[in-house]
């Protein structure tokens, strides 16, 4: 049995998210297709996803110098605590659906804090003589992306695309040696075909969710 972490970065509802509406059609196709499989919703608008701030940059400088854990403040051992439980969740699944929408060429910032909180040496990479080297090459991961513009590779604006592109970076510098994207593109240049571009996405969905 393997752990899907669904990770949404989305204010809106399903009802007026494109992103979210071609999400869940991947997820509930993969769910047919692997009845077993436990799917874990993490809605980060829903989640308590810290920020690094004073507080952590403080509390990682005590524990360094060899202060214990008992010893940071309650703001500090709370944040990071938390910090703590969200990488073990991340490198205790298996696969990764990411699911966002593009706001001014990339993901929301809370989409930033998450992967701020798992980017953590020993956890998700490791430093060697050689520069870092990702530890997650056992998993895969997807990103479906919605934005008003197309901006996937090929697309004129691509340069500017810069959530897909910083996901698959990440991805990378993890290890993961699978990751694909699927893209819901294109609404706000062509409203009339809106609702032909969200099928074209979904038929996506659903098919690279049944070999995920």
């Amino acid at each position: 049995m393997a752990t899907v972490l669904y990770i949404t970065a989305n204010p809106n509802d399903q009802e007026v998210s494109y992103s979210l509406a071609v999400g869940k059609e991947f997820i509930q196709a993969y769910r047919s297709a692997n009845p077993h499989d436990e799917v874990i919703h993490l809605d980060l608008y829903k989640n308590n996803i810290p920020q690094l701030d004073a507080d952590i940059f403080s509390g990682w400088g005590k524990l360094g110098a060899g202060a214990a854990f008992e010893q940071l403040t309650d703001a500090e051992k709370t944040k990071l605590s938390r910090l703590g439980e969200l990488v073990d969740q991340f490198v205790a699944a298996n696969k990764y659906v990411f699911v966002n929408p593009i706001w001014n060429y990339s993901f929301p910032p809370v989409m930033k804090a998450y992967i701020d909180s798992v980017c953590v040496a020993g956890k998700t990479f490791k430093y060697t003589d050689k520069g870092p080297v990702g530890l997650l090459s056992d998993k895969k991961a997807v990103h479906i992306q919605a934005s008003g513009s197309a901006l996937s590779s090929g697309s004129a604006l691509a340069d500017f695309e810069m959530g897909h592109r910083h996901l698959d970076a990440i991805m990378k510098f993890f290890g993961v040696p699978s990751f694909e994207g699927i893209f819901v593109e294109g609404m706000a240049k062509a409203p009339d075909q809106a609702p032909a571009i969200k099928e074209k996405a979904v038929q996506r969905a659903r098919a690279v969710a049944r070999s995920f």
